[in-house]
């Protein structure tokens, strides 16, 4: 080893250092081991052709010893590189939950493109992993058999046994392609059953992964609207470059034609669920628009700036451009509701486009399955960060109630995901300060 060679080994972190020479060391006897193997393979072959098949059953014999010596060798290649990744190993055990803590929530079991099956399953493990309750309304008949189904039938009994879940009957549903105004004709809809339970204090929260247009019309008309907020908007959590600091986008589709007013009492929202629920001391406020300049974008735009830049009860940074939306430089991001859902849908196709680039463009063969082992956790914490999953669903902002509004194509994981936004927004209190928002600046032009 040249001086050159000792001088770049020893200017590298002592822990990565030790990973390169336990790699080496053990690609030498990796590629030894894949030697005899090929060897004894090679052996097999022709003494089978040659002596029959006493002697093939020995070439066998060698090689399944030396199929075994590899097994053997692989875990002790790839265990540092997990001991510094924080690897695959298992998360430790959880924290024992304290039934007193545990809070209601009101399941829309009937409202999704899957329903009650994965809604279900994804209640069922909530239940083991966040202190709370569930009220799951829709068709008991329906719902049992689909747990049988599933086989969830003795999950289901022993959650009902336990008192963390209820099932609470109701005889309608409102389908994904039915008006929003359904809810006003279909009284005894999953829906409206579960939003009464919220109405009536029996839940602190409800969730849905049915029609949001049903969900936010039957939150105006049961719950009602903030004192100060004309049009209640749908928030969503997108992630940052800090895993730790997600930024909230507002409005991603409540509203499509919007008024400068609605943008300023959006961002009163934001300001509010961001300092309380995410625990961000100053939210920074941001307007989505074309440019940072204060003179660029639409009439909407223009004027919503003027609105923002002279509120005192949050603090406006200015204008936000697309390229800045997750950069982490805003805490909250006000917007219409077309271009924000044109946002968030196209946010939710990053992710899997991105893995599947990567998976593409990594190596193949022996070497290649070596680099791709290494990197495994780490694109598993991509893939946690940027599959829409993980964050399950979007809160209904602006009504007198917390409200989350899932995926119409929600699996088991995006309803654990929303119940964790429900119980985190239910346990913060956020609604004691919505409530004291006072009448926001009326724009008289």
């Amino acid at each position: 080893m040249d001086n050159e060679y000792k001088s770049k080994i020893n200017n590298r972190p002592r822990a990565f250092r030790k990973l390169v020479i336990w790699y080496r060391r053990n690609a030498a006897v990796t590629s030894l081991v894949d030697t005899a193997a090929t060897s004894a393979s090679a052996a097999s072959s022709v003494a089978g052709s040659v002596a029959g098949s006493v002697v093939s059953n020995a070439g066998s014999v060698v090689t399944n010893a030396s199929s075994i010596a590899r097994n053997t060798l692989q875990p002790l290649v790839f265990d540092p590189l997990r001991r510094l990744q924080g690897g695959d190993s298992s998360q430790g055990e959880k924290d024992e939950i304290d039934d007193a803590e545990r809070i209601w929530i009101a399941v829309d079991g009937m409202g999704g493109d899957h329903a009650p099956a994965p809604i279900l399953k994804g209640c069922i493990e909530a239940i083991k992993r966040l202190p709370l309750k569930i009220k799951f309304v829709g068709n008991i008949e329906i719902i049992r058999s689909a747990a049988k189904l599933n086989e969830l039938g003795e999950l289901l009994e022993d959650a009902i046994l336990s008192g963390n879940l209820e099932l609470i009957a109701s005889s309608q549903i409102i389908g994904m392609d039915e008006e929003a105004t359904s809810v006003r004709r279909k009284k005894d809809s999953s829906i409206n059953v579960a939003m009464n339970l919220v109405k009536n204090g029996q839940a602190q929260a409800v969730y849905s992964a049915g029609n949001s247009g049903a969900m936010m019309a039957s939150a105006i008309f049961r719950l009602g609207r903030l004192r100060g907020i004309d049009r209640p908007a749908i928030g969503a959590l997108f992630p940052t470059k800090d895993p730790s600091q997600p930024v909230l986008v507002l409005d991603v589709g409540a509203n499509m034609d919007c008024k400068p007013t609605y943008l300023h009492q959006f961002a009163l929202l934001g300001n509010i669920y961001s300092r309380d629920v995410l625990q961000v001391k100053k939210p920074r406020i941001g307007l989505l628009n074309i440019g940072e300049e204060e003179c660029k974008g639409n009439d909407l735009s223009l004027t919503s700036y003027d609105l923002l830049k002279d509120e005192k009860k949050f603090y406006f940074k200015g204008n936000c451009e697309g390229r800045d939306v997750l950069s982490g430089k805003f805490d909250v991001v006000v917007c219409d509701g077309f271009t924000g859902n044109v946002l968030l849908k196209f946010l939710e196709s990053v992710g899997s486009v991105l893995l599947d680039v990567l998976r593409a463009e990594l190596p193949r063969g022996r070497r290649g399955k070596v680099g791709s082992a290494f990197l495994r956790s780490n694109l598993k914490r991509i893939k946690k960060r940027l599959d829409h999953a993980e964050h399950g669903g979007a809160l209904l902002l602006g009504v007198n109630g917390i409200c989350v509004i899932g995926h119409g194509s929600s699996k088991s994981l995006s309803v654990v995901s929303a119940l964790r936004l429900a119980h985190s927004a239910a346990s913060h209190g956020v609604m004691d300060d919505l409530q004291e928002l006072k009448n926001p600046l009326v724009l008289t032009k």
